[in-house]
């Protein structure tokens, strides 16, 4: 597989994500990208996230978590193996760290903290910032085979674990909350997911049996999946909408073209300036 941009130009919500009464839970690690605000607490394998990222709860990850400088976590930060925090990073609970420490000057941890390895106190890489601007510069040269290499090396890290989920990855600036989802770069949503709020990119591709707890609006195209339901409207600027089979949308749809699945039920209001495809059969296999 060949990336041909940015790693964090993406919302990716993993397959069987589930948004909690407080938390964000998912099966693999977490990207946040710097600046990112998560009204949630997160709960995952490995979790990073770039400089000024905040999160307005807890963070456990059962692998590392590596935090960059200016992080904010309003409440606890639960590590099961290695810890590294960058300079004056808040953290607003305790923090607990199973393997070994890394923490940069000017960190405030407001109910202390205790490590079971090697206590180190410097000003660590700013890993997730260092990897992702790498792996651009690579791209923009053209070296997308080195690119890969280095993405394998750190998939390869984490290979010894039992779970081998696709990673769950917010974008840099963006707004995640129990009201919205706020980016302004495309949006995959995977299958069987749970979430809670109004989705906004620039496009958004929701998997088979989701159930969404809010609307879906997008700049360009909306794919819904196969037996998904979205509990508000389905609204695009100047693309289409493509409704999958047995899905139902509880809201409007206002689009410029649009295909409804067999089954697929739209209990409000459509406005489509272009055609209107309603098909009886599923789509042939790709």
């Amino acid at each position: 597989m060949a990336f041909s941009r940015d790693p964090l130009d993406e919302l990716v919500v993993p397959a069987g994500t589930k948004a909690e009464e407080r938390d964000l839970v998912t099966d693999g690690d977490v990207f946040v990208g710097g600046r990112a605000t998560v009204e949630f607490g997160v709960r995952g394998r490995n979790v990073l996230a770039g400089e000024g990222a905040r999160f307005d709860g807890s963070i456990e990850a059962d692998g590392d978590c590596r935090l960059d400088m200016w992080c904010e976590v309003a409440d606890n930060v639960l590590v099961g193996e290695d810890a590294y925090l960058g300079e004056r990073v808040r953290v607003g609970g305790e923090l607990k760290v199973a393997g070994d420490l890394d923490i940069g000057d000017d960190v405030e941890v407001e109910e202390g903290f205790e490590a079971n390895g090697w206590i180190v106190i410097r000003n660590p890489m700013p890993t997730i910032v260092f990897l992702f601007v790498y792996l651009k510069h690579l791209l923009l040269i053209g070296e997308e085979d080195a690119a890969q290499r280095l993405l394998s090396q750190v998939v390869d890290e984490g290979a010894e674990s039992e779970v081998d989920a696709e990673p769950l990855v917010i974008p840099r600036n963006a707004t995640v909350s129990d009201d919205a989802w706020r980016v302004s770069t495309p949006a995959r949503i995977g299958d069987g997911c749970r979430l809670h709020g109004n989705v906004r990119a620039e496009t958004i591709d929701v998997g088979a049996d989701c159930n969404v707890f809010g609307s879906l609006r997008a700049r360009e195209d909306v794919v819904v999946g196969e037996g998904a339901r979205i509990h508000g409207d389905l609204t695009t600027r100047e693309g289409s909408v493509v409704v999958g089979a047995d899905t139902r949308i509880i809201g409007d749809i206002s689009c410029a073209d649009l295909e409804l699945g067999p089954g697929a039920e739209v209990d409000g209001t459509i406005r489509a300036a272009g055609e209107v495809t309603m098909r009886t059969t599923e789509r042939d296999p790709e």
